[in-house]
């Protein structure tokens, strides 16, 4: 007998969706054991200049291009910069946007009161001194032989496979940083980018500098994070 299920009852183009059944116990000592490697995952800003093989940037990248995303149009692209000139272009562009907005008022007041504690200034010397840096850029819109076609779900399809990016990094044993150097357009032009892709968030990547600070932050606890919907009765009683 076919058990497959198959959406709206055609088989269409789907191959049969195969995954292991783990019991409750395994689970628990999984989902625990993540918990336990995502929680000491910190954003650094002082990185060794030590060497990263290139392959486990790659790895990374691949993890994070299996996140799901809008029609499956996968609206994501990484540039992976190395190279020690390009990095320094963008570290003098990104801190000439960012000392116009901590030193010249750009910044709202109350945008600086919140970053203060972070300790975090215009100046950006990790662009530098991280070996990798990849820029992942959102694709507005698709471009297939100079036609252009519409992309669904953009952001939330390009924040989820950016998520996945820094749990890879982080579980290999990567430090990262995201960086969103207001504005960003400097990206573009700088890494050349087609004109339907716009930088979505920057990361340094490379090994914590040894002696490397963060700042002490306490998370949300569960309580304040989820909520479970109770349904209300209505007014009749039911």
């Amino acid at each position: 007998m076919n058990t497959h299920h198959y959406p709206y009852g055609e088989e269409g183009d789907f191959v049969l969706y195969e995954t292991s059944r783990l019991s409750e116990n395994e689970m628990r000592d999984r989902a625990i054991a993540f918990y336990e490697l995502m929680a000491r995952r910190r954003s650094i800003r002082t990185f060794s200049s030590e060497a990263v093989p290139r392959d486990l940037i790659e790895a990374a990248v691949r993890t994070a291009g299996t996140a799901p995303s809008g029609a499956h149009q996968q609206p994501w692209t990484f540039v992976l910069v190395g190279d020690p000139a390009t990095k320094r272009r963008i570290r003098l562009a990104a801190e000439a946007e960012e000392r116009t907005n901590y030193l010249d008022g750009r910044m709202p007041d109350d945008w600086r009161e919140e970053i203060a504690r972070l300790g975090t200034s215009w100046q950006k010397p990790y662009l530098e001194e991280a070996p990798w840096i990849v820029v992942l850029f959102e694709q507005r819109f698709g471009l297939d032989g100079g036609a252009r076609h519409k992309h669904y779900y953009v952001k939330e399809s390009v924040g989820i496979a950016a998520g996945i990016f820094i749990a890879a990094l982080h579980n290999m044993g990567l430090a990262a940083l995201t960086h969103t150097p207001s504005p960003m357009a400097f990206l573009t032009k700088l890494l050349d980018r087609p004109a339907n892709e716009r930088p979505f968030v920057l990361f340094p990547i490379g090994y914590p500098e040894p002696g490397s600070v963060v700042p002490q932050l306490v998370r949300k606890p569960l309580h304040d994070i989820l909520v479970e919907y109770h349904d209300q009765p209505t007014d009749d009683g039911n």
